[in-house]
């Protein structure tokens, strides 16, 4: 009898654990979803859920569309399929750096996001700042869970961190005349890869809440190309109020040199009927056709003959109305605080630049900038601190990197997750006080953070 009371209690014990160790289910735009625990105790991570429909078949080129509604639990735990692209696995630095895993499943059904959040947040709630991260890649590569990209680090310090894909590439950014007369007067075509990004935080914005965090607290972060679109999407009246702070991480900033890099519509879209041209495709049944692995083929071969697509924000005066240069000179633009910054290996002419945009900011008023530069020459090889290196840094992740890092290294971590994730809670990477180890940008005293081991 003791021996079955004692199993009894041990039973019982046994479900309370389970009970209790059960990940949560939120309803979200689409059904129901339940998170996996992730390898940080304390931190669920949801991986691979839509936030708009495939855009396959009569959806290619189009704008994306609402999700499609699931029945019953979806259990998040996978990464979604990335979007078509090169395979950079083979490259000399960054092959190594962040496609040592080689490249995952791709598919044309590519829109997902991620999202990491404490486990309690998702529980109870919390109102929790929120950080959507724009990956780089030219518009071309790159996608939402790459090496680097986790959110372990900033779910710890109280920021859910959500990171996503979008169309890239022929598949995001073919521009044509038959493909504009179907949009009629919205010009969306040239620009299905921005409209996912506005689609993806329009979902954070709608969705987030039920994960804990508070949709008018949602930093925008992005580098290089992911850069680039923040800059488009402080600009862009289209997500005017649906973003509270914006991080631009070698992107640039005021660039007379580069002035009119956004194409018209009217470049893109002949440039995309002279790739059809080329292809033999004649009508947009033959484009939506053909399979992206085609469409690929074809666009290197179109390449190899010396020619291209722009790739990248198109101006449709919706997204895009011009260039950053000319919107920050004068100020048309969010007034939000910004963080802003570069690696040494972006070249001093960024880092210039990134000062005259400071300073634009500055004489405007407003709300606080803050820049800084990376210099960290990561060990291991003669690289330096080059374009994307501050990545491991900023997201917490130098245990996934070759790289034989060292008690300096895990240091300047540490201050960068602090910076960047204070930004997110306070506006300002010093947090709650706002007063410490960098300033805001000021006419007097044009303060740079200088990132570097110590």
């Amino acid at each position: 009898m003791r021996n079955l009371t004692r199993l009894f209690f041990a039973a019982v014990l046994l479900a309370c654990m389970v009970c209790c160790n059960k990940q949560p289910v939120i309803n979200i735009e689409g059904g129901a979803v339940q998170g996996v625990p992730s390898a940080t105790s304390g931190v669920t991570v949801f991986k691979g859920i839509p936030y708009a429909a495939p855009p396959v078949g009569e959806l290619r080129w189009r704008e994306p569309q609402p999700v499609i509604p699931w029945e019953g639990v979806k259990v998040a735990d996978t990464f979604g399929p990335i979007p078509w692209q090169e395979d950079l696995s083979d490259m000399e630095l960054y092959g190594k750096e962040f496609y040592a895993d080689g490249m995952p499943e791709m598919s044309e059904d590519c829109l997902y996001l991620n999202v990491w959040a404490p486990t309690k947040a998702v529980r109870k709630g919390g109102g929790l700042p929120v950080a959507l991260w724009i990956h780089g890649g030219a518009f071309t590569h790159g996608y939402g869970n790459e090496i680097p990209f986790d959110g372990d680090a900033w779910a710890e310090r109280g920021v859910i961190l959500v990171t996503f894909n979008y169309r890239e590439g022929v598949l995001g950014f073919l521009g044509h005349l038959s493909l504009a007369a179907e949009d009629g007067a919205e010009l969306r075509s040239g620009n299905y890869g921005m409209y996912d990004q506005v689609a993806a935080l329009k979902w954070v914005r709608d969705n987030i809440a039920a994960f804990g965090g508070d949709p008018d607290n949602i930093t925008i972060f992005g580098q290089s190309a992911g850069a680039r679109s923040v800059q488009t999407l402080i600009c862009a009246p289209l997500v005017e109020g649906m973003f509270a702070k914006a991080i631009i991480q070698s992107g640039g900033g005021i660039n007379t040199r580069l002035q009119g890099r956004e194409s018209s519509s009217a470049q893109v879209w002949l440039a995309g009927k002279d790739f059809c041209d080329f292809a033999g495709y004649e009508t947009l049944e033959q484009m939506r056709a053909a399979s992206p692995q085609e469409l690929m083929q074809k666009y290197e071969e179109y390449t190899a003959e010396g020619k291209s697509i722009p790739m990248g924000p198109m101006i449709d005066m919706k997204i895009c109305g011009g260039s950053f240069t000319s919107a920050a000179s004068q100020d048309l633009m969010l007034d939000i605080p910004i963080m802003i910054g570069s690696t040494l290996g972006d070249g001093m002419d960024s880092a210039r630049d990134i000062q005259q945009f400071c300073a634009s900011r500055y004489y405007y008023g407003g709300q606080p900038v803050f820049d800084y530069l990376f210099t960290r020459r990561l060990p291991g090889d003669d690289a330096g601190a080059f374009h994307s290196s501050e990545l491991w840094y900023m997201f917490g992740t130098l245990d996934r990197c070759w790289r034989p890092f060292t008690d300096a290294d895990r240091k300047l971590s540490r201050q960068m997750l602090a910076a960047w994730t204070n930004f997110c809670k306070y506006g300002n990477p010093c947090g709650k006080e706002q007063t410490g180890f960098w300033l805001p940008y000021t006419e007097a005293d044009p303060f740079r953070k200088i990132l570097d081991v110590e």
